[in-house]
């Protein structure tokens, strides 16, 4: 039996929390489901197949009522929250058995909406920690971004655990050659989470790191630590120090890197970060950080990962099913061990469906 493409019995992101407004549907593709989500009266978050079973109009096309119904947009017929037709506005308004819409399980949880897909109970403990964000400061918090990259989940996974890249795609903002030769990694794994971790004394500051530090200064020691857990989320610590002085004495920030398929050639990609040790006190220039961290951020993504990753998926498609195997050098172990737990859960999960 080939293993499905993707794990369901989990939690996905479907998008940032503040995304999805009142009264205004939102459509999202995600595991190649057509979805659509929106608030009902109280506020809380709904999802369900986006197809009215009437004559399978979108339902993002519809309305929010001010009661918290979806009202499909083409024959006015009204959905709960639980996808029941409650409403049908014709002849004499009986509704048909076959009038409703499946619904799915979401949670808002840490400024995210997760939504569960899958057939199993979905259980809230199982959602992926990113308290990082809560009782954080907004001046603290950079943009909340969102992008469509066309390219596999598990690719773009590739590229994040291995943050030896930065050197060469991120030279001057993320990362600088200098690293390359004096970064020492390490792999570690507890059950299915994996972590990558690297550490590059007395080193040029990164460009990132410049404004934050809170004074000038040349050398640096560095560290990354990025810490994932299936299907595709992936939390990042980087931070600067001085050389020699231990980590909790530095400043950084933890980078929030969410995938979720799309399709199994794009992906949805979200992403934000959250200061730590933050060193100044002015409201105005933490703003100013704020909002450079989040430029340099969502350039790296769109200017430079992004094209070298949509570039990378389209050879290894031309290749197709004659492709060799890659040459793996030491800094590939944490995309192979993450690939090899990810498809240990889809083959457990394909055998007990």
């Amino acid at each position: 039996m080939t293993p499905a493409p993707w794990l369901r019995n989990v939690w996905y992101a479907a998008m940032w929390a503040e995304a999805l407004a009142p009264q205004a549907p939102a459509a999202r593709t995600i595991l190649n489901e057509h979805v659509v989500f929106f608030r009902d009266a109280g506020g809380k978050a709904a999802a369900m197949i986006d197809r009215c079973p009437h004559r399978f109009a979108p339902l993002h096309l519809g309305t929010v009522l001010s009661n918290g119904r979806l009202q499909c947009g083409y024959h006015g017929l009204e959905f709960d929250a639980d996808g029941k037709c409650v409403l049908n506005p014709h002849g004499d308004g009986k509704i048909p058995p076959a009038a409703v819409v499946r619904a799915f399980p979401v949670i808002e949880k840490h400024t995210l909406l997760w939504i569960w897909l899958g057939d199993a109970p979905a259980d809230p403990a199982l959602i992926p920690d990113y308290s990082v964000f809560e009782g954080a400061p907004p001046l603290h918090v950079t943009e909340r971004g969102d992008l469509v990259l066309e390219a596999d989940y598990k690719l773009i996974t590739d590229n994040l655990l291995d943050l030896s890249h930065a050197s060469y795609l991120h030279p001057g903002t993320l990362g600088n050659v200098e690293m390359a030769s004096v970064t020492k990694t390490e792999v570690t794994q507890s059950g299915n989470t994996v972590t990558v971790s690297r550490r590059s004394p007395n080193v040029p500051i990164p460009g990132i790191a410049v404004r934050s530090y809170g004074r000038p200064v040349e050398i640096v020691d560095k560290w990354n630590a990025i810490v994932w857990n299936p299907p595709g989320n992936m939390l990042l610590e980087q931070g600067v120090c001085e050389p020699g002085a231990a980590e909790s004495t530095g400043t950084g920030y933890y980078g929030v890197h969410i995938l979720t398929p799309e399709t199994e050639c794009t992906t949805h990609y979200l992403f934000s970060a959250v200061r730590f040790n933050v060193r100044e006190t002015d409201p105005n220039e933490s703003a100013q950080i704020r909002d450079e961290i989040s430029k340099l951020r969502r350039a790296a993504f769109e200017l430079q990962d992004g094209p070298v990753i949509k570039e990378q998926a389209r050879v290894i498609a031309e290749m197709g099913e004659n492709a060799p195997r890659p040459a793996l050098l030491a800094i590939d172990a944490g995309a192979v061990r993450f690939r090899r737990v990810l498809d240990t859960l889809i083959a457990q999960e394909s055998t007990s469906a």
